[in-house]
């Protein structure tokens, strides 16, 4: 089995992702291939950590994923060197309800494949204290290795002797210690960070946090450290695609797909058919549907509304085919979108849903979701697993919901979703059907 790592953190904020990309394209400049994951339901970190590896990365997630699934997933890392997981939020954060096999914290991960975790600490504003947090986590649960820490803002050579000394005194190995630097910093906006294609020097960024790992953390020692447990043997997965011909729109306003749902599909036997709305392009005419993904429409919103071309073709396909979206998609989908500035868009009025940013309103969490209407491929009465995550809120709804929605708890969430004909949208970004075990 492939070895491989865990890198994660007692909270959000800790600088993971820098370590992870610092980490993956230090290792690849070595001559490693390195199959990176992504633990959770994030659509962003994903295309970083293919940036920096050059190999497409995997969402793994413990709550919405069936067994099978995950082991599919996994079996990527066949023959490669190594394997690094970026977790998210802390470490043991998830839901109080476990969903397919586990709550979907990053734990459950490491503890399914086996991967000794690395904590990245942030000791900014401690010391010795820091040291007391990794051995609370070292010690929380006892089937989870914790390989040892690489602390992250160290402000100078006085500060990190006192870290290293705390963490010496309670037996927590140190891989590394970063000094601070804020221009290693990626930026963000209210989804997380600015995505991947809209650096224009992203390749010189990560090289440069991979020349400040290599500086500063072991390498070699993180190598040694890395595990591999027996795992489950491979099983194969199959999400059978909602057609054989899919226009997917991809630009800088439809941007999040989760890689294992098209790939998935592309397995099936399915062709994918880019087009950009932003670009005022029309789907593919001979589509048999088309999906419009999440992504940030709310700063595209004015483009959006002068592209008729687009509008024209996907309310022209809608007469006889199918068309989804989800999250930003739905929201293009609707009668209007409301920018942060209070000025009303108009979207692709095939659906009746108005939106406004002008209104903001955090929903953040997995969904379960039984359709009380067909979408394409997926039955009426379908069980599925999500995750929503936005900030817009609903002014209008008009058309019937297309399902029962509830979170991970059970509790019912009004974002229904719904359709009109064979327009269908969704505030959650669909991961895969249920299948609780």
């Amino acid at each position: 089995m492939t070895p491989g790592l865990m890198i994660a953190a007692p909270a959000s904020g800790a600088g993971k992702t820098t370590v992870m990309l610092g980490l993956l394209r230090a290792l690849r400049e070595d001559g490693l291939a390195v199959q990176p994951f992504k633990s959770g339901p994030d659509y962003i970190d994903p295309a970083f950590h293919r940036a920096a590896s050059g190999r497409q990365s995997f969402n793994l997630d413990s709550w919405a994923m069936p067994r099978a699934m995950l082991s599919s997933l996994t079996a990527q890392a066949e023959g490669v060197d190594l394997v690094l997981a970026e977790g998210s939020m802390g470490l043991f954060d998830g839901v109080a309800e476990p969903g397919a096999t586990g709550n979907g914290a990053t734990a459950d991960i490491a503890k399914r494949m086996g991967w000794p975790v690395v904590l990245v600490v942030d000791v900014s504003g401690q010391a010795q204290s820091a040291a007391a947090t990794a051995l609370g986590f070292a010690r929380y649960d006892p089937d989870l290795t914790i390989a040892g820490v690489i602390l992250n803002r160290v402000a100078s050579p006085r500060h990190e002797r006192l870290a290293r000394g705390g963490m010496a005194a309670v037996g927590i190995r140190i891989f590394g210690a970063l000094p601070r630097r804020g221009d290693l910093k990626l930026p963000e906006r209210h989804l997380g960070l600015v995505q991947a294609a809209e650096h224009p020097d992203l390749d010189a960024r990560i090289a440069d946090y991979a020349a400040f790992l290599r500086a500063h953390v072991d390498l070699a020692a993180l190598r040694d450290a890395a595990a591999a447990a027996q795992r489950d043997p491979a099983e194969r997965w199959r999400f059978a695609p909602p057609a054989q011909r899919i226009a997917l729109a991809r630009d800088a306003a439809f941007s999040f797909t989760y890689p294992h749902m098209f790939g998935a599909w592309r397995s099936a036997g399915a062709e994918i058919l880019p087009f950009s709305p932003l670009a005022n392009e029309p789907p593919d005419a001979t589509a048999e549907f088309v999906w419009l993904p999440g992504g940030y429409p709310e700063l595209h919103a004015a483009r959006l509304a002068a592209a008729d071309t687009f509008r024209a073709g996907l309310a022209e396909h809608a007469r006889t085919r199918p068309v989804h979206g989800e999250c930003g998609g739905y929201m293009a989908l609707g009668e209007g979108l409301i920018d942060a500035d209070g000025t009303r868009h108009r979207m692709a009025g095939l659906l009746g849903l108005v939106t406004s940013y002008a209104r903001r309103r955090m929903h953040l969490g997995y969904r379960r979701a039984t359709l009380l209407a067909p979408i394409s491929g997926l039955a009426r009465g379908a069980a599925l697993r999500g995750h929503e995550f936005h900030y817009s809120t609903i002014l209008e709804q008009p058309d019937p919901p297309l399902a029962s929605v509830s979170d991970a708890d059970g509790n019912r969430v009004a974002e229904s979703g719904s359709y009109r004909g064979q327009v269908s949208g969704t505030f959650f970004h669909l991961i895969a059907p249920a299948e609780d075990r």
